[in-house]
């Protein structure tokens, strides 16, 4: 890859932090914004004084700030969004809003940029909840995305990132702005929090403090999980395969466990004289919250497309997030 200057939004937060990192490994200049709303300053600390990483304070729902940093860009990584089941049950204003908006206003000044005949790829950065409740076992890019009422608030996640996807590839398809869209699937490792619901540091965290892991329903709620640095490697590489301009990536890793077998696993790798408790959905965040029962990517499209594989085991996974966590 040639030396470029990237912006990454939402550079201080746990996959914007260390995108930032291995895009300076890599040699680039980089462009970090954060408002902090989520992210952390100490996710930069090891980066903080590169001389080729700029940090701005600031938020990406603010036009003339989005304008100035899009036009001295060469590559766009755009990852700020709400965080967490947690932060979306509780603030469905703040999530639709800091959602959509953004993500327009940049797209709108690619736009521009590509009027003028200026190519800048951009990768934005989606989730797994725009399939909602599909009730199929194995999601693929093309399956239908099935939301619930309107009425149960954390649906306005997906929705919203739903809208990202469509206002993407628009101009992919009306102005020809070269955008990626990743939908992440459980992405996991060191500096992620458990603050905003993220259910592998919340469980590692508390199996290191001695507390119960606890665990929502009857943890028979099946999932994926991924390093970020594999999700990294997949992004870069993304970003750099012109073939996959306008198009939609699952990525993430394939191997399903249930919530309650990956609490068993982090007692048994972290802490074995911790024990587990059960918690009703109601307890947890309110009457009207609705989960998912299954969520596993088809990675078929990715592999295809850039070879890409995730290269740790969940067990390895538990390891690096102990780590981290013991470190800080």
């Amino acid at each position: 890859m040639r030396v470029t200057r990237c912006l990454v939004t939402g550079g201080a937060g746990f996959i914007g932090s260390h995108l930032s990192e291995r895009l300076l490994e890599q040699g680039h200049q980089v462009l970090v914004v954060d408002d902090l709303s989520t992210g952390r300053s100490d996710n930069l600390a090891s980066i903080r004084n590169h001389p080729r990483l700029e940090y701005v304070r600031g938020s990406v729902e603010e036009p003339e700030l989005v304008a100035e940093l899009v036009d001295r860009s060469d590559v766009v990584y755009h990852l700020a969004a709400a965080v967490g089941v947690a932060l979306i049950a509780k603030q469905p204003i703040q999530t639709i809003e800091r959602n959509i908006f953004p993500t327009k206003l940049i797209l709108e000044r690619l736009g521009l940029r590509a009027a003028r005949g200026e190519q800048v790829p951009c990768f934005i950065a989606s989730t797994s909840e725009v399939y909602g409740k599909n009730p199929k076992s194995i999601w693929c890019e093309e399956d239908d995305l099935v939301f619930g009422s309107t009425t149960k608030p954390r649906w306005s996640y997906g929705v919203s990132k739903a809208i990202d996807e469509f206002l993407a590839l628009a101009f992919f398809q009306e102005l020809g702005v070269p955008v990626v869209i990743g939908r992440f699937f459980n992405v996991v490792g060191p500096r992620q929090t458990g603050a905003y619901g993220m259910v592998l540091p919340r469980f590692v965290e508390a199996a290191l403090a001695g507390r119960p892991l606890v665990v929502h329903d009857d943890g028979r709620q099946v999932r994926c999980f991924a390093h970020v640095d594999d999700v990294i490697s997949a992004v870069l590489r993304l970003v750099q395969t012109p073939e996959a301009a306008g198009r939609v990536f699952n990525i993430g890793g394939d191997q399903p466990v249930s919530i309650l077998d990956l609490a068993r696993r982090v007692v048994a790798r972290v802490n074995p004289e911790a024990e587990i408790e059960f918690q009703t959905y109601a307890a947890a965040y309110d009457e009207s919250f609705e989960d998912v029962r299954r969520r596993v990517p088809d990675l078929s499209r990715v592999t295809a497309t850039i070879g890409y594989r995730p290269s740790q085991s969940l067990d390895e996974i538990i390891d690096s997030v102990a780590a981290s966590l013991r470190r800080d």
